[in-house]
């Protein structure tokens, strides 16, 4: 069980969805935008830090189990100086993370559309629909906000495949078998997995 923060990185909006994972259960927490509204771009990177820790902090309080954090990856835009914004604002993302004690996992757009709607070049709008199906939400939000819920299904679903991987890697190394696609353990495999 995890709590998971995906963020969206921009200069004028960063967008941010929080979930829980229960095994393959996830389920919708938060989701909104961090607006920074000034043309000032030291003002900018102080609001995502501002507001990234405060709803960490928030989440970290009135939860007792483990918080995850994913940030999409800049994309190489044609302007440089639109590409430096968006690598200073997710620069601040980062750092507020961090700040926090949390480990930061990265993703590109692809993988993140990939593992949402299962097509590397889907589009903002396939993205948002695929993000309510799969959280089951009523309200479509806001496409930074979608996008940020993405990041956080990305991770969700990157990491339950990667400790599916370690548990069949750790379970064959210890000679389990595997009976009808399912590992059989012994009392003493499972002591040793403790």
């Amino acid at each position: 069980m995890a709590i998971i923060i995906g963020i969206d990185p921009g200069s004028r909006m960063t967008g941010y969805g929080i979930i829980h994972q229960k095994g393959d259960t996830l389920r919708y927490l938060d989701a909104g935008t961090i607006r920074t509204d000034t043309k000032e771009m030291p003002e900018r990177l102080k609001r995502i830090f501002n507001g990234i820790t405060r709803i960490t902090q928030y989440h970290q309080k009135y939860s007792d189990e483990p918080i995850h954090a994913a940030v999409e990856q800049v994309f190489m835009a044609e302007n440089p100086d639109s590409a430096l914004k968006l690598g200073q604002a997710r620069g601040a993302a980062i750092a507020a993370l961090v700040a926090l004690d949390l480990e930061v996992s990265e993703y590109t757009a692809r993988q993140i559309k990939q593992a949402v709607c299962g097509y590397g070049a889907a589009d903002k709008v396939q993205v948002q629909e695929m993000v309510c199906r799969i959280l089951k939400l009523d309200v479509t939000p806001q496409q930074d906000a979608a996008d940020g819920l993405a990041c956080a299904i990305c991770h969700a679903h990157s990491s339950h495949s990667m400790n599916k991987l370690l548990m069949n890697t750790t379970l064959r190394g210890r000679g389990a078998s595997k009976k009808k696609g399912r590992w059989r353990l012994t009392e003493e495999d499972l002591a040793g997995l403790k």
